[in-house]
């Protein structure tokens, strides 16, 4: 039977904490390194609800997206959800893993299923990792392109319908009439990668918690760069579209999406390392912190409303 270092070592290897970003701390948070591993639980976050689940399931191990700690504490007593949550791990010998950032880079990771799931093809990584040890390339983020071109409006379907169900759905922001082929995704936080997206000229940017200021000014300058292309003035990339498009999908479903690879990969792994094979459930749980919508205008375009000149 799998002990908890084997499966460990196996989920590092998939999985390489060297991918991970230097303020992130992913990997094995609690748990016995002798305790044996029979059933995984995959989770977005490591909440109260999700953890009792787990140890109320029998769970040996729960895999989570994101952290139990993502900043410093000092302590885990009874006093804090965290140390609560600790002890219903210990009590049971239920070990924690976290894959974040590095998971994030992986092959077969968050970036790579998020992209696959909306069907990109001729994907590379957006941010690069060089990892000669690796056949595969590595990075955060992807990059790629859509078998045939659509409309905005058809291909955010096609990003909600692949992502886990919320009670948010996604934003979209662009010209909803407008082919688009080229895409990037950066599941998670990804307004600060508007430089490395206008360099690049897709057409779609796929993230999540896209912030106020930092989306109305990518768009305005994107409306802006669009107009004066129409009037002849090379501005930025290709055709009088506005680009790139914004997508903003709730974080907790895109970054979900690597459990449906997970599923497979982790226990075909450990049986390949140990001859026994662990059973494995996903929680689809929706940890977004939000329980209503209310008041949504969903279907309503505002490319003209940007308060950019259009061309005559």
């Amino acid at each position: 039977m799998a002990n908890l270092k084997q499966v460990v070592d196996i989920l590092e290897t998939l999985y390489p904490l060297r991918y991970a970003e230097e303020w992130d701390h992913p990997g094995l948070i609690v748990g016995d390194l002798e305790d044996s591993v029979q059933s995984i639980v995959f989770a977005a976050d490591p909440t109260m609800d999700v953890v009792q689940r787990a140890v109320g399931g029998g769970a040996d191990l729960l895999v989570t997206h994101h952290p139990l700690f993502f900043r410093s504490v000092h302590e885990v007593s009874g006093m804090g959800f965290r140390g609560r949550i600790v002890r219903m791990l210990n009590e049971v010998h239920c070990g924690l893993w976290v894959g974040h950032t590095n998971a994030d880079a992986a092959w077969r990771g968050v970036g790579m299923a998020a992209a696959d799931g909306f069907g990109l093809v001729d994907q590379t990584p957006l941010q690069p990792i060089a990892d000669p040890s690796y056949a595969h390339p590595v990075g955060l983020g992807r990059v790629g392109r859509l078998p045939e071109p659509m409309t905005l409006r058809s291909f955010a379907h096609v990003v909600a319908e692949a992502l886990p169900a919320t009670n948010l759905g996604v934003q979209v922001a662009g010209d909803l009439d407008a082919m688009v082929e080229t895409v990037a995704v950066m599941p998670g936080s990804g307004d600060s990668m508007f430089p490395e997206i206008n360099a690049l000229g897709v057409d779609v940017y796929v993230t999540s918690d896209l912030r106020h200021h930092p989306a109305t000014d990518e768009l305005q300058q994107a409306a802006y760069e669009a107009f004066l292309r129409a009037k002849g003035i090379m501005v930025g990339h290709g055709d009088a579209h506005m680009r790139p498009a914004l997508i903003n999908t709730p974080h907790s479903a895109i970054e979900s999406m690597w459990f449906a690879y997970a599923m497979h990969d982790v226990p075909d792994a450990v049986q390949m390392a140990t001859g026994d094979r662990p059973e494995v459930h996903w929680d689809k749980t929706n940890t977004d912190p939000w329980d209503m919508v209310v008041g949504s205008n969903a279907t309503a375009g505002r490319t003209e409303g940007r308060g950019i000149e259009r061309p005559a």
